[in-house]
């Protein structure tokens, strides 16, 4: 039952004809709904990517050409684990902790009903169940959504950031990054609860971690993802443990951050967010990846797989040249 269910799942994405290769770069990399991304580098040298409801991945070996693999990242016994405890999964976060690679990934039935689990790699791009690192029934932190893992070089502590209407909190992990450090806080690290903020202007999430030159750089997402609204900002500090600030000097925890992607009612890339890793080609650039809606899509629900060319300006705060999603990033 549940292998004609993976099936049904992916047999909608058409296998790319062997040796294909678009004469040049054009967004989207990736024209499947792939939303909430993460890239990681292989043992093989490769890019390898996964996304929302990760039946299958996809890989490039240059960041822009993209093609699918038959590897199914999750196995069939680990998603029978996940199935009792939830009915939705997404936003999934590979990160290398411990000299291991585990996969973080929301569990979800509701906004109270929220939880992280991870996930172990056991063979190239395949992950095992391992367990829950915190649930929303046990915090009452609603939307213990999209995680994002990372290791202090500076000290070794493994964080974890997750969160939307509830805030983006984050506590400190184990050394393995499989469970809650004994005896660590959560700590509110950005955006308001959506109570608070109804519109979602200021709620955030989507995490992500950069660090560049002495600081950290807190991505967040704000708005409705469905539409315009939705989009990519960031804030930064100089420890993951500081308060994050954005351009202006306010606070990420009162709702503030600096705007890196929008997009406006009527424009065809639209509601640019979640963003994955950022990536330094073989071109010289920084390259960032997130989804994002695409309005000549006959699946206008969709959000393709986008990447966008990150620079930085002199006071060190990453900006996107024109400030919209580019059919040429």
């Amino acid at each position: 039952m549940f292998s004609a269910l993976l099936l049904l799942l992916t047999m909608w994405i058409p296998l790319p004809s062997l040796g294909e290769e678009p004469e040049s770069v054009t967004n989207p990399v990736w024209p499947h709904d792939w939303p909430d991304p993460t890239v990681w580098v292989g043992d093989d040298g490769r890019y390898h990517c996964i996304a929302t409801h990760p039946t299958r991945s996809i890989v490039s070996d240059d960041l822009f050409h993209w093609e699918l693999t038959n590897v199914a990242p999750i196995d069939i016994a680990s998603w029978g684990a996940m199935q009792a405890i939830a009915q939705r999964f997404w936003a999934p976060d590979v990160a290398m902790v411990g000299g291991k690679r585990n996969l973080y990934i929301t569990l979800y039935n509701s906004a109270e009903d929220s939880s992280i689990g991870v996930l172990q790699e056991y063979a190239p791009c395949q992950f095992q169940y391992k367990g829950i690192i915190t649930s929303s029934l046990d915090t009452g932190i609603h939307d213990t959504i999209d995680p994002e893992v990372v290791t202090d070089p500076k000290t070794g502590k493994v964080w974890l950031f997750f969160g939307s209407v509830g805030g983006i909190h984050r506590i400190e992990l184990t050394k393995d990054g499989l469970a809650l450090k004994e005896g660590a806080q959560y700590e509110h690290v950005a955006g308001l609860k959506v109570e608070q903020n109804p519109d979602r202007s200021k709620v955030f999430e989507g995490s992500y971690l950069h660090q560049h030159g002495k600081y950290w750089y807190l991505f967040v997402s704000s708005g409705n993802y469905t539409n315009h609204t939705y989009q990519l900002k960031v804030g930064r500090a100089k420890k993951l443990t500081d308060v994050f600030l954005d351009r202006d000097g306010n606070r990420m925890d009162e709702g503030f951050a600096t705007t890196v992607l929008r997009s406006d009612e009527g424009d065809r890339f639209y509601g640019p967010g979640h963003c994955g890793e950022i990536f330094k080609a073989k071109d010289g650039g920084e390259y960032l990846f997130y989804h994002c809606h695409d309005a000549e899509n006959r699946r206008r629900s969709s959000r393709p797989l986008f990447i966008a060319r990150i620079q930085w300006d002199k006071e060190g705060w990453p900006y996107v040249e024109g400030g919209k999603p580019q059919q040429t990033p």
